[in-house]
């Protein structure tokens, strides 16, 4: 592979701006608002995470969203408190208690997913479908490259 130094480059500025779009905390206001939903921000991460790879022990979930094990764990507490999710006993160790979508917090990630799409697709407007294929389908690879090289960590 010939060496691509200019285009790790650009590749890298592209990602820190992106990364820096999606941790900024006005996005995700605007995607709750967008929704229609009463949700506090900080929780918002963990309740598409639980809804998307649940059930899932505290410990994993703070891994997963790279908090404190006791952060997390006050903070599904209130999601508990709000309806949203609900404590289990975890299927693989019946030790852990883990967290698991109610039929409300459903409700809500779809209504947050609806507007998600909507954002995107704005984001996406001018765009050919077939830019937007090869974005899809390259960026996916990425992902699943990082991912696997994390695991390796």
């Amino acid at each position: 592979m010939v060496a691509m130094k200019k285009e790790i480059r650009e590749l890298r500025g592209a990602l820190m701006d992106l990364t820096g779009v999606l941790n900024r905390p006005q996005p995700d206001s605007a995607l709750i608002e967008a929704a229609g939903v009463d949700l506090d921000r900080a929780l918002f991460p963990l309740l598409l995470r639980i809804d998307r790879l649940g059930p899932l022990g505290i410990v994993e979930l703070a891994e997963l969203a790279g908090r404190d094990y006791s952060t997390v764990s006050r903070q599904v507490a209130k999601l508990e408190s709000l309806g949203l999710v609900s404590r289990c006993p975890d299927p693989e160790d019946k030790r852990v208690r883990a967290a698991i979508m109610t039929d409300q917090g459903r409700e809500m990630t779809a209504a947050l997913d609806t507007a998600r799409q909507k954002i995107i697709e704005g984001l996406l407007a001018d765009w050919d479908k077939e830019d937007v294929r090869i974005l899809t389908r390259l960026l996916r690879r990425f992902a699943d490259d990082a991912l696997e090289w994390v695991g390796t960590l």
